[in-house]
């Protein structure tokens, strides 16, 4: 799409260009929408795709608001990244656009302490917690939930402000990252639930929510606690509990009041059952859509588009046609120093199931230690005739891929 036909186009505001959103902002040019993506960072990977860049960040609702004002949006949308949602809410609100969510639920939807408040009104399982303001509140928590513990920021995402305490020495530091990261002031303190994580993979339509996928997920330990390493779907979970999984997100998802558009809930499934841990009312940051797509022929990211313009969905595009036995997407993990090359890249492609190989990065990015989802370097979306092969094939695909870096070390 090029020249005056961007006259007639319908825009959309996108709020980042960064990893999370790069199959939205793909999904946005193959319907020719003429696209404003927002991003603090000048090299953010999505902006090739966007029509016009603003280096304005995702989360400076009064730069995002007079640039929305200014380009006579269509729409705004906030992929994958939650507090991104409250303000393209809140933004179209003000300037009387459609939007899926109301400003109430999307408000809820980025707060991890309101969320618990809605969710036990709604009778909904979740881990035990606590909210802290200082140490000795947080000492005092500790003592009575026991370790070890999850300590996070309420109004934080990406495992900024996240920490595990598996003890009393490690609680302090844990509290004071999460204060530190916080922008109430508070910490969460919660126990941590042994069990294997899953994701519900969702959408809502006029009411009525749809689970279109559950996968599993496979994350990192200390020091990147809690990043996503590995989705893989179908979920390894047993009937009952799938379907008892199920049922919770859209619980969780019916007790925010959300009822248009798309949600990724987080779940953990141990001993006594699912847990829930956090819900976002957005695409989920992990190329969830594109699996899904991939896998299902649900056009995820078109829908999530089409309910940020407000126009009218077809029940039939919720559909599933199971095109694969089994996907998996896999994040790759480089070395800290600044990125020369890549090697390997077209012979992992060119193995059998892999259907696409992203790299964040350009050579002079300079890759920081692992420690959150944004120091992640790129991923992978496999497919095979079951979980197992699609997991098995992306990691003989990740084994292949070396990131070439500088060696931070030398000295000049």
């Amino acid at each position: 799409m090029t020249g005056d036909s961007h006259v007639w186009a319908k825009r959309l505001l996108v709020l980042g260009a960064g990893p999370a959103q790069l199959g939205l902002l793909e999904a946005a040019r193959q319907r020719e929408l003429y696209v404003i993506a927002a991003d603090r960072e000048p090299g953010a990977p999505g902006f090739p795709l966007a029509d016009r860049r603003a280096l304005i960040s995702a989360e400076d609702e009064s730069a995002l608001e007079r640039l929305a004002s200014a380009e006579e949006i269509d729409g705004v949308i906030a992929p994958g990244i939650d507090w991104s949602v409250a303000i393209a809410a809140r933004i179209a609100g003000k300037l009387g656009l459609p939007h899926p969510l109301s400003v109430e639920s999307a408000q809820l939807a980025v707060s991890k302490l309101r969320q618990r408040e809605r969710f036990a009104e709604a009778g909904l399982p979740f881990a035990r917690y606590a909210v802290a303001t200082r140490g000795e509140e947080a000492a005092a928590a500790a003592a009575e939930l026991g370790f070890p513990l999850v300590v996070k920021a309420p109004d934080r995402q990406g495992q900024r402000g996240l920490a595990l305490a598996r003890g009393g020495d490690e609680l302090g530091p844990a509290v004071e990252r999460a204060l530190a990261a916080s922008r109430s002031g508070l910490c969460i303190i919660e126990q941590l639930e042994p069990g294997r994580e899953a994701t519900v993979i969702g959408f809502s339509l006029d009411g009525h929510y749809h689970a279109l996928a559950v996968t599993d997920r496979r994350s990192s330990s200390l020091p990147a606690f809690g990043v996503s390493l590995e989705h893989s779907w179908p979920s390894s979970l047993g009937e009952a509990e799938l379907e008892r999984t199920i049922e919770i997100a859209g619980r969780a998802v019916a007790s925010l009041g959300i009822e248009q558009g798309p949600s990724y809930v987080q779940v953990i499934v141990g001993e006594h059952g699912p847990q829930l841990v956090e819900l976002a009312a957005r695409l989920g940051g992990g190329h969830d859509a594109e699996l899904i797509e991939a896998a299902l022929g649900i056009e995820l990211n078109g829908l999530a588009l089409a309910a940020a313009l407000g126009e009218t969905i077809d029940p039939e595009a919720l559909v599933s046609r199971q095109l694969v036995g089994g996907a998996c997407t896999r994040f790759l993990i480089a070395p800290e120093g600044e990125l020369i090359a890549v090697q390997g890249v077209a012979e992992a492609g060119a193995l059998e199931g892999v259907k696409r190989v992203r790299l964040y990065r350009e050579p002079g990015y300079v890759l920081t230690p692992f420690r959150s989802r944004s120091d992640r370097a790129g991923s992978l979306l496999v497919l095979g005739p079951d979980r197992e092969h699609a997991v098995e094939r992306a990691r003989e695909a990740a084994d292949l891929i070396r990131f070439e870096v500088a060696d931070s070390s030398a000295s000049g």
